[in-house]
């Protein structure tokens, strides 16, 4: 089975295309100077702190984990139905009421 582009790639230019550097350029010679800028808010300085910290700590409690598969391993391992159940009512809620608000 053969699979053929039917239409045919196009190249869509945006912004200003004279003040991108050429790609075909040779190797040596040095892209031409933007005058654009780019300002960050405080709040990108935030977002930076919180993704390092979240980065340096550990997601997942290996630990508890570890323990949860020893507690299936042996056996001994139960499952509260009840929370389960009243956790799975509150997710249903939440679903249909987000839902009526889409719809709405």
């Amino acid at each position: 089975m053969k699979i053929t582009n039917s239409t045919p790639n196009t190249v869509i230019p945006t912004g200003d295309s004279a003040k991108r550097a050429d790609k075909s350029a040779p190797a040596g010679s040095s892209p031409e100077k933007s005058s654009e800028s780019v300002h960050l808010s405080s709040l990108s300085s935030q977002l930076q702190a919180l993704e390092s910290k979240f980065a340096s700590s550990g997601v997942v409690d290996s630990a508890r984990v570890a323990e949860i598969k020893q507690a299936i391993s042996n056996g001994s391992f139960t499952v509260n139905a009840g929370a389960v159940a009243d956790h799975l009512i509150v997710t249903v809620k939440d679903l249909i009421q987000s839902s009526k608000e889409k719809n709405s």
